[in-house]
């Protein structure tokens, strides 16, 4: 009797031990499906042509070209537009008679460091000691311009002309200066007016004056 009870003693205790190792073994299939989900990883992006990774470009630092500055200053200080009124020196030229016309070159040099450029018409203006302007201003005459570079210590010149008084009767004044504006300038420069009268009457000038042209007269 003892004999046949001992082995299913034997059997009963063989089974819960399977039993429990299958509770343990779902219990811990159990816990592996219910953890947080891991964090995926990014692949690195590969090149189509080599298979090999790349990376972000890398952007150069600015540079300036070997020169460029150094030319711009250079240049600049060569050339800066036209010619100003403080950087020009005015002289009137000696007479020029001819057929009952009184002809004098008005001469604009440049004073200044630079090149600088003159394009147009001079203003020009008789005046008395006063500085009151005597007759009208001169008419332009007709001329095809053009811009002038002048270098430094280098001249332009504009033609002022009048019919000589005596012949022509127009009433007259000794202007004590003239008033050369150069152009797109406003202040004017004054040199003295040794060269007698000039006609002031009328209404219509009888005075002329020309572009301006290289150099120092005809």
């Amino acid at each position: 009797m003892a004999n046949t009870s001992q082995p299913v003693r034997r059997t009963a205790l063989l089974a819960s031990a399977v039993a429990l190792l299958g509770l343990v073994g779902a219990c811990g299939s159990e816990s592996s499906t219910s953890s947080a989900p891991q964090p995926t990883k990014v692949p690195r992006t590969t090149s189509a042509d080599t298979g090999a990774a790349t990376r972000a470009p890398t952007v150069p630092a600015a540079t300036t070209a070997p020169g460029d500055t150094a030319g711009s200053a250079s240049a600049s200080a060569r050339t800066d537009g036209r010619c100003h009124t403080s950087e020009l020196r005015a002289a009137v030229g000696r007479v020029d008679p001819g057929a009952g016309q009184r002809n004098f070159p008005v001469v604009l040099t440049n004073t200044s460091d630079r090149t600088c450029t003159l394009y147009g018409y001079p203003g020009a203006a008789f005046v008395d000691a006063s500085g009151k302007q005597l007759g009208p201003d001169p008419e332009r005459a007709p001329a095809s311009l053009e811009t002038l570079r002048l270098a430094p210590g280098k001249s332009a010149w504009a033609g002022l002309s009048f019919s000589s008084p005596q012949i022509s009767g127009a009433r007259t004044a000794t202007p004590a200066a003239l008033l050369v504006t150069p152009p797109d300038e406003h202040d004017p420069l004054k040199v003295a007016w040794t060269a007698g009268e000039v006609p002031v009457g009328g209404g219509e000038s009888s005075v002329s004056v020309t572009a301006l042209a290289a150099g120092t007269g005809p």
